[in-house]
């Protein structure tokens, strides 16, 4: 069973989540995702109530001990009629008499000790809440390999979007200096108006493209705040660089990694669920079998005229034990049934645990190529982009010597913009990619 390491620096940073800012490099994220997110608090829970089922179902098999205490007061003694032994036959008397029998008041308190001695149901029971005990904590590791990938993708996003803001401003400057310039020259009458409106509407459209992408970044950051488990508004700070991320070689070899289908975890979910199934059919079988169980009660009765438990009239002692058998004998077709439904129940379960495997393969396979047309296209995105950027920049030194029209200038700063845009999305999809192979692969 696999464990959620804590290095010390996640737990500092878990405190300074509650108190203040956080600095968190991409790994340190993910394990405070998997420690701390919404889903893993709800999962952690879930999988304590099934370890406290375990503890319950076995606690059945354990002895049983029950007190009970009594006290009644009868306003009318309940009254019988008896044969009249009292007048012989043809003397006259009454055939039957009323008698009482009984005191207006009893007591008694008294303990009963039972025992489960042979039951082949709770046999079965115990494997069967242990198997669902693993499959809960199998469920716990599973959400949180889940909240990694969603804080893994949270975090690419700010990461994506912040760089896109960056990108988007870098032309800014040099827009309003050219704005400037053109302004002056119009006013000496080198220029037309034109040329400044072209250049304005250039700097306009440049500004919102680094607003849209700086909206995207807070939008990102509130999902990393909740992908994480820590309250909105906390400051967070991500000191890994989008640019060694994408470098990074080992997310690089991701599309050459094999899948490991019986280590996955949604393999070991099927796996645990056909168990499940064959403890149920176990279970409906083991009901056609005999049952045993012994207990030991003792009892103290007073009965009296009146109320004075223990003084004229004593308690009485009653004690007894014995054993109880319990044989199924006819159920009319009905525990049959009940085996055949568990049995086709088993069926489906390993029906649905062979499909798994192959639903693992294909996805694994398909995220894999997807990884690869990602990274394929970003490479030939970032070669575009440093083109259109290579010849924005020739251009302005152009514009600015008086060898290039405002129209050279403003259609390639929008071209440059157009190829920034292409560029953060290719950075999107592929770190998106690579984190959805990286859950098929089962690597979080």
């Amino acid at each position: 069973m696999r464990s959620i390491a804590i290095t010390i620096s996640l737990a500092m940073a878990t405190t300074m989540a509650a108190q203040g800012p956080v600095s968190l490099s991409l790994q340190q994220a993910l394990d405070l995702a998997a420690k701390q997110s919404y889903a893993v608090q709800a999962s952690e829970l879930e999988a304590e109530k099934s370890r406290a089922k375990v503890k319950e179902i076995t606690a059945i098999g354990l002895p049983q001990i029950n007190g009970e205490v009594q006290l009644q007061n009868f306003i009318d003694v309940p009254t019988q009629l008896i044969p009249n032994f009292f007048s012989p036959p043809g003397t006259g008397g009454p055939e039957f008499i009323a008698a009482q029998f009984g005191l207006p008041w009893n007591a008694s308190a008294g303990a009963t000790l039972s025992q489960l001695i042979f039951d082949g149901s709770y046999i079965i029971g115990l494997k069967a809440t242990r198997a669902v005990a693993e499959q809960s904590q199998q469920e716990l590791e599973k959400a949180a390999a889940d909240a990694r990938n969603q804080a893994a993708k949270a975090y690419f996003g700010v990461l994506s979007a912040e760089e896109g803001a960056r990108l988007a401003g870098e032309g800014i400057p040099l827009l309003e200096k050219s704005l400037v310039e053109v302004g002056a020259m119009r006013d000496a009458g080198f220029m037309e108006s034109i040329d400044v409106d072209r250049i304005t509407i250039q700097l306009e459209q440049a500004k919102t493209l680094q607003r849209s992408f700086q909206q995207q970044a807070s939008v990102a950051r509130m999902m990393l705040a909740l992908a994480l488990g820590i309250p909105q508004g906390t400051p967070i700070t991500l000191t890994d660089d989008l640019d060694k991320i994408l470098s990074d070689p080992n997310e690089t070899a991701l599309s050459e990694m094999a899948l490991e289908p019986a280590s996955h975890i949604e393999q070991q979910v099927a796996e645990n669920i056909v168990l499940l199934s064959d403890l149920q059919r176990k279970n409906e079988r083991s009901k056609a079998l005999p049952s045993l169980g012994g207990f030991l009660s003792h009892q103290q009765v007073w009965n009296g005229p009146d109320f004075d438990p223990g003084g004229t009239y004593p308690f009485y002692p009653t004690t007894l034990w014995g054993l109880k058998l319990t044989v199924p004998i006819f159920s009319s077709t009905s525990r049959i049934q009940k085996v055949k439904q568990a049995s086709l129940a088993l069926k489906q379960a390993e029906v649905n645990r062979t499909a798994t495997t192959e639903r693992l393969k294909v996805f694994a396979e398909q995220s894999r190529t997807q990884a690869r047309t990602a990274y394929d296209n970003f490479k030939t995105e970032e070669r575009s982009m440093a083109l259109a950027k290579s010849i924005f920049d020739r251009t302005s030194i152009k514009f600015t010597e008086g060898a290039a029209a405002s129209f050279e200038l403003t259609q390639e700063q929008g071209n440059y913009l157009m190829a920034q845009q292409t560029y953060i999305q290719r950075v999107i999809e592929l770190l998106m990619a690579r984190a959805d192979l990286r859950k098929a692969l089962d690597l979080y």
